[in-house]
């Protein structure tokens, strides 16, 4: 078994199997919305094809670099697809220009005799569809499983040394704050080693986009959904849970809105989160001192300043206006971490940290 990947994100080269190996429709689904690909099985000639492409823009700092098939319920696949996808893979690890593969699959496809078929091929990384440990949501969202499927799927794939991710979705039929919250917690009780949180968004052709157009299915605002996966983040973060991803990745589909009928999409999702993460930062330190004075400085990480700016400096704004601040000031400090900010100003010019 491959030793587990390192903290340091690798190189992901994506091929997309959309909605292929998958038993069901779920509510939710469109998958070559999302993707932006045509339903099919791409060919071994398109592998190489792909991975070569994605291959020339790696940089030399990146140290690994992994095929991730994504888009589909890989372990659902007949078994012989499985086999030629892995076998043809695993030629770019041999020669050295790929790391390891990973895939992405429904927890209730993940048993022993699917294992033993990966155990032949360089996989080291498996991300499982877990939407929801609710079983109520998941009977509403038709996926097809249990929330007892994830943990059984967990449980296998950590007893053969498989670095797990776990992906979840908020904003379901049936699902609220508290329930949400409730999946968060059950997930971190599995120690996952990453967690993808997705807002649920209402897609053409899905059986959620009807119940929307009926009046059944109301999609979470994008504020609010912004606000909940905050406090996901924060709660993950807490656990020592790494979350790699907040927000649909965009695609030309969805960015043309041609697909998207509602629900809280936004290109810059993670990035929202980020920097309400940073207001309330801030926030709470000028709460707390209240003799600032009317100049304020606030130093954060060098690639941290659009998180404190916030999208169109609303941020700034909104920490102006809040405080009746005159001026103030976002500057680059090198020396901080990235989830720290220090506050200073004439008054007070030693300043304050924190930190998420």
């Amino acid at each position: 078994m491959l030793d587990r990947i390192s903290n340091r994100r690798p190189f992901i080269i994506p091929i997309f199997l959309p909605h292929a190996g998958c038993p069901h429709q779920c509510v939710f689904c469109n998958q070559t919305a999302i993707t932006g690909v045509k339903q099919n099985i791409v060919s071994s000639e398109t592998v190489d094809l792909l991975i070569d492409e994605f291959l020339e823009y790696k940089r030399p700092h990146r140290r690994s670099a992994q095929v991730a098939f994504y888009g589909g319920n890989f372990l659902g696949l007949k078994k012989e697809t499985i086999r030629r996808l892995l076998g043809h893979t695993m030629k770019f690890v041999k020669n050295g220009r790929v790391d390891s593969i990973r895939f992405s699959t429904r927890p209730d496809t993940i048993d022993r005799e699917h294992l033993e078929i990966i155990s032949d091929y360089p996989v080291s990384t498996v991300e499982i569809g877990v939407q929801s440990m609710d079983d109520r949501v998941l009977a509403m969202a038709k996926r097809g499983h249990t929330a007892e499927d994830t943990v059984t799927a967990v449980r296998l794939l950590k007893e053969r040394g498989y670095t797990v991710g776990l992906q979840t979705m908020v904003g379901l039929p049936g699902d609220d704050e508290t329930g949400s919250f409730y999946t968060a917690q059950r997930i971190a009780e599995l120690v996952p080693d990453f967690v993808r949180i997705y807002p649920t968004v209402v897609l053409e052709n899905s059986r959620l986009g009807r119940w929307y157009s009926q009046g059944k299915y109301t999609p979470w605002s994008l504020e609010r959904c912004v606000a909940h996966v905050k406090d996901l983040y924060l709660y993950y973060k807490n656990k020592a849970i790494p979350v790699i991803r907040m927000g649909l990745q965009a695609s030309e589909d969805l960015e043309k809105g041609a697909t998207l009928l509602s629900g809280p999409y936004h290109p810059a999702f993670g990035h929202m989160v980020h920097s309400e993460i940073f207001m309330d930062m801030a926030a709470d330190v000028m709460e707390k001192r209240s003799a600032f004075g009317d100049t304020v400085t606030i130093k954060v990480h060098p690639r941290s300043i659009s998180k404190m700016r916030g999208l169109k400096n609303k941020n700034v704004d909104a920490l102006q206006k809040r405080f009746h601040i005159q001026s103030l000031k976002i500057v680059p400090d090198a020396s901080l971490p990235e989830d720290q900010l220090a506050v200073s100003s004439l008054s007070n010019p030693t300043g304050i940290d924190l930190k998420i």
